[in-house]
Formats: structure tokens, C-alpha cells, sequence
């Protein structure tokens, strides 16, 4: 399915947010410390993180985490890999997958299924977003399907939480999918 048909599917416009359940840690109320961070919050560090941590299941339980470029196009994060790579064969046997910003002082940690594109516009998309992000040059006969498995994930939860105020900005945000 390209992204461009995922995206018919309904989705709630904005996610609801709320206090994840952190027993324990003296999490504050939603309304205390910096109350629950909008969703612009994750979108800013989406968008400017280099770097991605993705977290797959190989096929006998075993997980597997790599770091891997990515791009976030608005509603979903956007990367490619090697077809016959481990992360690729783990996600073709199991969608579901964890990716998270590199950076441990502002984490953003999105929860969602990953999908593999195929639609030339969704390709030329991704590409044109990686050239822009990290000034290359790629054509997208790079990402020859063939070749290379470009991978969407589109959130069904995420966390975020900001430095500094590690018991009142912790937040939630679910996709209602």
C-alpha cells in the first residue's frame, strides 16, 4: 500500500494527548509542571533529529535495534534500507516497530506499524525530503524497490518528554488507530 492510500484511511487530525502511566517516578498531573506538550513539541524534533534509533522483532523473539536517517513528511516517519537487510526482513515478518530520536534529554518515541512504499510519488517524496534534510544528492532510482525497501511509520502512540522537567512534561500521544 503506498502512503498515498494509507492516507485515505481515517486518522484523527491532531492526537489526544495525556499523562503516560509511569508508576513510581512522581509523574505530576497534566495540568502541573509544563503540562502536557503539544504535538508541535514532537514535530520539532522529528523534523530536526539526524539521526533515528529503529527497534524491530527478528522472526524467533530476538530484538534488534539500528540507527537509521530519516525524514518525517507530516505523518509518518519516512526511511530506507537495504531489501534483504535484517531490519527489513524483521518488519516484513512483524510490522510493529519502535523508532525514537537519538537524543535521550528531549526523547520523542513513536510506537507505530511499518509499511514498506512502493508508489513512485512516495518515493520521489522521500527523496526529495532526505536531499533537502542532509544535503544529498539521491535520484530516486536509489530507491529501486528491487533494491531498497523505503519504510513508512506512522504513529499509533508516541512519548515525549522535555528536559528539565522530567515529572511534569511527560506526554502521550495516541493516534486513535
Amino acid at each position: 500500500m503506498s502512503a498515498s492510500a494509507a492516507s485515505a484511511e481515517p486518522r484523527s487530525a491532531k492526537p489526544t494527548a495525556q499523562r503516560p502511566h509511569m508508576p513510581g517516578y512522581g509523574v505530576r498531573g497534566p495540568d502541573e509542571g509544563s503540562g502536557l506538550l503539544p504535538w508541535s513539541w514532537a514535530v520539532q524534533r522529528l523534523e530536526s533529529a539526524r539521526n533515528f534509533w529503529l527497534c524491530t522483532v527478528r522472526p524467533d523473539g530476538r530484538p534488534h535495534a539500528m540507527p537509521v536517517w530519516g525524514a518525517w513528511d507530516g505523518e509518518a516517519l519516512l526511511f530506507s534500507s537495504s531489501a534483504p537487510s535484517r531490519k527489513i526482513l524483521n518488519l516484513r515478518a512483524n510490522p510493529q516497530v519502535v523508532v525514537t530520536t537519538e537524543g535521550a534529554e528531549e526523547p520523542v518515541v513513536i510506537e507505530g506499524r511499518a509499511e514498506i512504499l512502493t508508489d513512485r510519488r512516495d518515493l520521489q517524496r522521500f527523496i526529495d525530503l532526505v536531499n533537502s534534510k542532509y544535503a544529498t544528492r539521491y535520484r530516486v532510482d536509489f530507491l529501486d524497490p528491487e533494491v531498497n525497501a523505503t519504510v513508512a511509520v506512522r504513529p499509533q502512540q508516541a512519548f515525549g518528554l522535555a528536559q528539565g522537567d522530567f515529572t511534569g512534561s511527560p506526554t502521550r500521544w495516541s493516534f486513535g488507530h
